[in-house]
Parts: structure tokens; sequence; C-alpha cells
């Protein structure tokens, strides 16, 4: 039988997820209880085939993506989304008129996997992530982090697998100019 005590005990990894993923306080925390609360009402589903943190964690997965669809239906939001997928100009400043880099092109980077064990550099990933449009970061967060197929991504958040593929390139030379900015460019 689980306890809420258990369960809460998790809470502040959960709450650093759902912020992650949906970028507000006040919906994140509304997601990590609905997942709790969920496991509460079926303890049963818990058959210790992994940690309990894994089995709350994949809850809340379902919960933040419950979450997402339904801001993403919401008739006032579609504008603002739409201003915000048009805008290219975060991309524009990179490239010169023939599409080719300027004088910023990211350069080679050495060794980036013994970062990942780097607490710092997860610091700076968070705050070039919070740096990308909203949406941009949501696709990317639902591909790279979520590990949803790019199908199963266009189906939640109604878009065209080619505006998919779009949002995650857009993402990726993001967080790459940012990295190689304010990490691997660092003296």
């Amino acid at each position: 039988m689980l306890k809420i005590e258990e369960l809460q005990h998790h809470h502040a990894a959960m709450l650093r997820y759902a912020l992650f993923q949906l970028n507000d306080a006040g919906a994140a925390e509304d997601a990590v209880q609905e997942a709790i609360l969920a496991a509460l009402e079926k303890p049963e589903s818990f058959q210790g085939q992994s940690s309990l943190k894994t089995w709350l964690m994949g809850i809340l997965k379902y919960k933040v993506l419950d979450v997402l669809r339904r801001q993403y239906r919401d008739p006032q939001l579609i504008q603002a989304r739409l201003d915000e997928e048009n805008d290219r100009s975060d991309m524009d400043g990179f490239f010169d008129q023939t599409g080719h880099w300027g004088s910023d092109a990211p350069r080679h980077w050495a060794k980036p996997e013994a970062c990942l064990e780097d607490r710092q550099f997860w610091q700076v990933y968070e705050e070039c992530a919070q740096k990308m449009p909203r949406r941009t970061a949501m696709v990317f967060a639902m591909r790279e982090v979520m590990e949803l197929e790019i199908a199963e991504i266009c189906q939640q958040l109604d878009i065209t697998a080619t505006n998919c593929s779009v949002l995650l390139y857009r993402a990726r030379m993001s967080l790459r100019l940012c990295l190689d900015k304010n990490w691997f460019g660092r003296a």
C-alpha cells in the first residue's frame, strides 16, 4: 500500500520536470498533484518493476501531456502561437544573404559528453532552453526528453510533421548556438 509521504518525497523532482516542460509554476504544480492523486487512486498498478520515482515520473509525463493538450486547444492562445511560430528573427542573424553561416559559426566542441556530468552545464542548458520560444522548447522537450515519436508529438499538438521538424531544427540550432556562446566558448 502506497503512502502519501512516500509519494510526496518525490514532489521536488516531479515539480522540476513539470516546470521544465510547462514553463508555468501553477500548471506544473497541478500536473504533479494530479500524478500523485492518480498514483494514490491505483496503487496496485505499481508492481515494483521499476523504482517508485520512475513510476511516478511516467504518470507525470502523461499528466503534462494532458495539460499541453488543453493549452493548445485554447482558442485564445492560437494567434499567439501562430505569431511565435512565424517569427524567424531568432535564426536570421546567424546566416548571410546566401544562406551560409555568418561570422558566428559554431565552434567545434571537444568532448561534449564530459559536460553531461557537470552540474553547471545543466544550469547553462536550462537557461538556454528557457530563451527558446515556448512552443519550440515544448516540441524539443517532447522529442528529446520525453522521447515521443514525431507522429505522437504532431497528434498531441495538432501540427504537421513538417512543422514539427522545423521546430526541432530551430530548437537544436538555438541550443547549439547558446551553448556554444555560454559554455563551450567560454574561456
